[in-house]
């Protein structure tokens, strides 16, 4: 649910670390350079178009400020700041416009979970930047149980009508309504559905990006090329904003097949994160991340900083570590360098995780994932967390040269920045397709 405190919107999190160093510098370089930053991404966007739209979790460890999680079907536009949701309108025309000039209708597809009413609040928010951007928009659900109209009220006072998906030849529509263009808002990690096959009609983002065909270690790949091209732009150590990373090939947690390769792999890459630490005199233990190569929503993920914590997994986690999302078993794991974040908020110094937002290569805002009950370390997007959204107070595509390179439009500007770099790695994902 969005955060509807207007005084919040004029806060930022504190960076409670020492270790800010590297991180300034790169600040510093982002505000002398823009117009040099600003004319290689639209020379990288004329290159390579953007995704509909993408958002970016962010960690900032005060000596590094990096992604680590890249969701192209993204939920959550109901926490963003509705002062910003006409950048959102904006964005969302120049995108639709590209896509088809003629276009009118709009079918949008989202996730089949109808009782999470955080997910339906950001359903109805983007339902309605789409009909504010010109559109005439209808929801059409992949549930197999839904045989007619379901009206489901939300907190919030609006309403969201989920529309059974009628498919004629191949073209998507609703029993009195033909659509010129197709919104997934479903990242499909349960397969790709017949219906969604063999289709004339524009679907964006199209369901080769969804998590059934997809690899986080593909993107990162991707991610790690764009930020070596930046880092020479700038001339800074490209380590300073990617995440480093391995991944091993099939693995059975519940069976323990594969255990070597992933004790192995996981010792190799701490090790590689302590000669960086060593190099920028960090004092912090070095954890690595091991989270499903496919999948979001936070699960199977768990953070480890030593080889015997691997090989003493208990059965619980193990458990964890083998399941995802709508069931599914899970075989193969990315192995991604852990960022700590060092952004808290309130009294209780609660952990703070910026997640910035873009439609087409605009960034159109963010927020913070706000956790009293989590550590620097640990991930904040976890199922059955409780989370506070804080709005971001500042659109992200406005610095102010006349302030400190970490005042609050300057640290905003640099997620930006650091997100459109993940949003040009899956627009590099998107071109394979």
């Amino acid at each position: 649910m969005p955060n509807h405190d207007p005084n919040s919107w004029q806060a930022v999190p504190h960076l409670t670390t020492a270790l800010t160093g590297p991180l300034q510098q790169i600040e510093t370089l982002l505000l002398l350079e823009q117009p040099a930053i600003e004319a290689w991404f639209r020379s990288e966007w004329r290159r390579t178009p953007a995704p509909l739209y993408a958002s970016v979790d962010l960690r900032n460890a005060g000596f590094k400020l990096a992604p680590v999680d890249t969701n192209l079907f993204p939920a959550g536009f109901n926490n963003l700041n509705p002062a910003f949701l006409p950048l959102c309108i904006q964005a969302m025309q120049t995108k639709m416009e590209l896509v088809c000039e003629s276009a009118a209708k709009v079918l949008l597809i989202p996730e089949d979970h109808t009782r999470n009413l955080f997910y339906l609040e950001s359903l109805a928010t983007l339902r309605d930047i789409i009909h504010n951007a010109g559109y005439e928009v209808r929801i059409g659900s992949l549930r197999p149980d839904l045989e007619q109209v379901e009206c489901i009220d939300l907190p919030s006072g609006r309403q969201v009508l989920l529309e059974p998906i009628v498919r004629r030849g191949n073209r998507l529509g609703l029993a009195d309504y033909e659509a010129c263009v197709v919104i997934l808002n479903n990242d499909l990690i349960g397969g790709l559905p017949q219906l969604l096959q063999g289709l004339d009609q524009p679907i964006l983002p199209p369901p080769g990006l969804g998590w059934s065909s997809r690899l986080k270690s593909a993107h990162f790949t991707h991610y790690q090329a764009v930020a070596g091209e930046f880092s020479r732009l700038l001339g800074i150590d490209p380590w300073l904003i990617n995440p480093l990373f391995r991944n091993c090939g099939e693995l059975d947690f519940k069976k323990r097949e594969g255990e070597a390769c992933l004790v192995k792999n996981v010792a190799d890459l701490l090790q590689d994160i302590q000669r960086k630490y060593d190099e920028y005199g960090i004092d912090k233990p070095p954890f690595v991340v091991i989270k499903a190569d496919a999948g979001t929503y936070g699960m199977a993920i768990i953070s480890v900083t030593s080889v015997d914590e691997v090989r003493s997994l208990n059965r619980k986690q193990r458990t964890k570590l083998g399941s995802m999302k709508g069931g599914g078993g899970v075989s193969k794991f990315l192995l991604q360098e852990g960022v700590y974040t060092f952004e808290t908020w309130g009294e209780n110094e609660a952990v703070a995780e910026p997640v910035v937002y873009m439609i087409d290569h605009f960034v159109v805002g963010g927020f913070y994932r706000v956790h009293t009950g989590r550590a620097a370390h640990e991930n904040l997007n976890a199922p059955g967390m409780h989370f506070e959204p804080l709005a971001f107070a500042d659109p992200c595509n406005n610095p102010d040269q006349n302030q400190s390179p970490d005042a609050e439009p300057n640290r905003f500007y640099a997620y930006g920045v650091i997100a459109r770099l993940a949003l040009l790695a899956a627009a590099r994902e998107l071109a394979e397709h």
